[in-house]
This record gives structure tokens, sequence and C-alpha cells, in this order.
């Protein structure tokens, strides 16, 4: 965590705001406490992006995505404010690494740890598309490992089964090499889709390595669209489960 710097609010509705967990394109991420001293992280707009109306419509969109599944594989939301010049939202604040981190400071997971973790993403990805939803960003660094288990954040790009993929701001649809093809060729997307990202996230989690590699995005993308995945290193066992979940086309994804 660092310091709050300036520009950074020291507070946004009942939090006070400590400091900051992460930043990207959008806006930054801080923890904060509510009066009672319970944590929170705090996703928050950047300010210069706050009069965007379809950056503010995409946060309340992010709210009410993540509050209408009910799963303990998901962070939480405590709060939200969309009004105003500054949208924020407050999610529970989870203890641990990402799945990006782990396998960086780590390695690959045993084969124990990595049923583990491939049994629970299952099981929240179920819950995610029984509420009517498709996360579409399923990645190891969305992914939190915590003492009850893995957690799937960041519903950001989370839409209804029938949303479509690209958006009017031109942002980047998919993260490069976990979005499957129809998502990087700009097609309608459902559960199938955050499916083949299992299989990506689980391949990185059981070799160390990504299922479709490039030198540049462009590189990756086409990998995932024409090519095939690099699974050498993935448990025998594990094979027949895992590879599946890679297939082209989404029909033939378990």
């Amino acid at each position: 965590m660092k310091p709050l710097g300036t520009g950074d609010p020291l507070r946004l509705g009942p939090y006070r705001l400590i400091g900051v967990l992460g930043a990207g394109g959008m806006g930054k991420v801080y923890l904060g406490r509510d009066s009672s001293g319970r944590p929170a992280a705090i996703k928050v707009l950047r300010p210069e992006l706050a009069h965007q109306s379809n950056l503010a419509q995409r946060f309340v969109r992010e709210a009410h995505a993540a509050q209408a599944v009910q799963s303990p594989g998901v962070a939480r939301v405590l709060a939200a404010e969309t009004e105003g010049g500054r949208p924020w939202i407050a999610c529970e604040f989870l203890a641990g690494p990402t799945l990006a981190e782990a396998v960086e400071r780590y390695g690959p997971l045993d084969g124990t740890a990595l049923r583990a973790v491939g049994a629970a993403l299952a099981s929240t990805l179920t819950d995610i598309h029984a509420a009517g939803l498709v996360h579409r960003d399923v990645k190891p660094p969305n992914i939190v490992l915590t003492a009850t288990g893995p957690r799937i954040i960041d519903f950001g790009i989370a839409r209804p089964e029938h949303g479509l993929t690209l958006t009017s701001t031109g942002e980047a649809p998919v993260t490069p090499g976990y979005g499957p093809p129809e998502q990087v060729l700009g097609q309608r997307v459902g559960p199938p889709a955050d499916v083949f990202a299992l299989g990506a996230v689980l391949t990185l989690a059981a070799t160390g390595q990504t299922a479709y590699q490039g030198s540049h995005v462009a590189a990756v993308q086409y990998e995932v669209v024409h090519g095939e995945p690099r699974l050498e290193g993935l448990p025998p066992d594990l094979y027949p489960l895992i590879a599946p979940c890679l297939a082209k086309d989404p029909a033939y994804r378990p």
C-alpha cells in the first residue's frame, strides 16, 4: 500500500482514506475505514473522467452487478455513490495476494491447491451466471486468494448475458489472452466466455505460463482466435478438465 498523495481525497462518504491500494487507467483503489473501523477497498473514478456519462454509467453498472451476485466467492459491495463529481464504490476489503501475484512470487500451484482454486472459481462463476450476468474479465489479477478461498473481484465490464462486448468509449473489451475468440471479435458473449477465461486462468496457475503468448497485444489476440493454447506442463489428470474450456467454439466448452 502507498501513502496518500497530492490530490487524493481524505474522506469519501463514511470512509476515512488511509492509503492507495492500486491505480489504473480509470481510477484508483484506496483503503478506507468507516466510523467503526471496518476496512473497505474504495474504487474511485478519476476526476478528469467523472464528467463522462458513459464511464459514470459503467460505475453504476459495476455496483449493481456486484450487488446482484449472491456468492461467497465475490467481494461484497458495501456502499456506492455515483452522483456528484467523484463516483466511488466501497467493497469488502480482501486480505491476500492476487492469483497473479502468488504465481509470480511462489510459482505454479501444486495439485491440491490447484484443484481447490479451480473448484471454488467454477462455483463462483456458476453463481455469477445464475444472476444473469457474465463477468467478462476473469483473469489472475482479478482473483484474490484469501484465507477462506479465492474471491473474484472487479465487475467493471460485467454485463447481462445479451450484452455486447464493444463499448462506445473504444476501451479494450477484453484482457489479452483471457477473453475468448468471440469476445476478441466483438461478438455477443455468454457464460462460455467466462469458462474460457477460467481455462486460461487455471493454465497460468498450473504452469506459470500463459496459454496464449505473443510479442504484442495484437499477436496474443491473433493466437486466441486462430492459434492453439500452450498447455505443456498441465498435470495429466487435469488436462481433460482444463483444455476443453479453451475450445474456440463456445458450444464445445464445458
